[in-house]
């Protein structure tokens, strides 16, 4: 399993929202390029980026801050937020992004994740964000009558890299994930699925590695930034 130590961006600082408030956001330092690179030196993988506001508006808002990443580190990274048209999935491509994350437009424009996916191979992967294992979209002010695992089914013939679930009522809470759900996802479909929200702990990471289930990998942030858990341990734990 791969870690993914995440940066949430909003105004330009590193935050932490608690269960998707934009109004209970903990800024945890107003250089997201040094906490990137912070993490690479600390040994991860990845990295996963999050525009906050550009999940509200609907085009990138912090893209700045991003671009600062992708010049000064060098291990691959992931973008979601405010992604929701071709033009914008080509340019950060051409930037240097390794992938991006389509959420909202997974639900209201599906075709379009299938016209990326098959242009970027590799490189699109489907947010799916979620309370009571409905979806949510436009930065997860917004809930639908769509199922989590209706919406991910739906894009097993697409070709997309991965699928990033979220259970929003667990995401900045330090309560642990939802393991079953997660679970349950990932046995349902054959797309990689990528565990987020809630991850507070080593056993909370132990845990979705010992799930029953072929999870590719974990995001954490909040206990990334608070010292509950520490990269390179985690990095130990999810490769050992």
């Amino acid at each position: 399993m791969i870690l993914y130590p995440a940066i949430d961006l909003k105004d330009g600082q590193c935050v932490r929202l608690y269960k998707g408030d934009m109004a209970r956001a903990t800024v945890f330092g107003d250089d997201p390029a040094a906490q990137a690179r912070a993490f690479e030196r600390a040994g991860c993988a990845w990295l996963h980026l999050v525009d906050l506001n550009g999940a509200f508006a609907g085009a990138p808002v912090n893209a700045a801050a991003v671009e600062a990443i992708l010049r000064e580190t060098s291990v691959p990274a992931q973008l979601g937020g405010g992604i929701r048209d071709m033009a914008t999935i080509e340019r950060w491509l051409d930037k240097g992004l390794a992938r991006v994350i389509l959420g909202t437009v997974a639900v209201e424009d599906p075709d379009l994740v299938r016209e990326a996916a098959r242009a970027f191979p590799g490189q699109v992967a489907v947010g799916i964000d979620a309370r009571g294992g409905r979806v949510a979209t436009k930065g997860w002010a917004e809930e639908t009558d769509v199922m989590v695992t209706d919406l991910a089914r739906s894009f097993e013939d697409a070709g997309v890299a991965a699928i990033i679930y979220t259970d929003i009522n667990r995401d900045g809470a330090m309560q642990g994930p939802n393991i079953a759900a997660t679970a349950t996802l990932a046995n349902a479909v054959t797309i990689p699925v990528i565990a987020s929200g809630g991850v507070s702990s080593l056993d909370d990471l132990r845990a979705l590695k010992n799930c029953g289930a072929p999870l590719d990998g974990a995001i954490s942030g909040r206990a990334l930034y608070d010292g509950a858990i520490e990269l390179a341990e985690a990095l130990a734990v999810l490769e050992g």
